[in-house]
């Protein structure tokens, strides 16, 4: 085991969603008993389970990009809080922005040891599209909708 201080495990957290935004590895970033989590996916245990829930998580979307630069973080010993704004493209073409559209919004909570991430909670509203207008009506086409930026 080897001491991270607090801006080494931030540095961590950013590496991965930089990553996943360039659609370059960020698996290697993960530690091989991962323990992951993705609404309507659930939690999962284990580099191969986070890799298919990824897979299922990546068929909803064309393409997705991360605010880095207006990310807020909290870091308290191992863990790393990060909330910030994202845009992209659903796999159906729908375009989501955050403070246009309501999707967009998340915050994930990282465990981050030895350089390496083993625990990634990630906690947002998967309807990317908002597309549950049976549960939601204020979602559907014509409804008024003001959205905070």
């Amino acid at each position: 085991m080897t001491t991270m201080t607090d801006g080494e495990r931030k540095a961590v957290a950013l590496d991965y969603l930089m990553r996943l935004d360039r659609g370059e590895d960020f698996f290697e970033l993960f530690d091989d008993n991962i323990e992951f989590m993705f609404p309507k996916v659930g939690v999962v245990r284990g580099i191969d389970a986070t890799k298919e829930a990824f897979g299922r998580v990546a068929s909803l979307l064309q393409g997705i990009t991360h605010d880095g630069a207006y990310f807020n973080y909290v870091v308290n010993g191992d863990t790393v809080v990060v909330e910030g704004t994202s845009s992209g493209t659903t796999a159906d073409g729908v375009e989501f922005r955050a403070g246009v559209t309501h999707a967009g919004r998340f915050c994930d909570v990282l465990e981050v040891r030895d350089g390496r991430i083993h625990r990634l909670f990630v906690y947002l509203d998967p309807d990317y599209a908002g597309a549950d207008t049976e549960r939601y009506p204020w979602l559907r086409e014509g409804a008024t909708v003001e959205v905070a930026s």
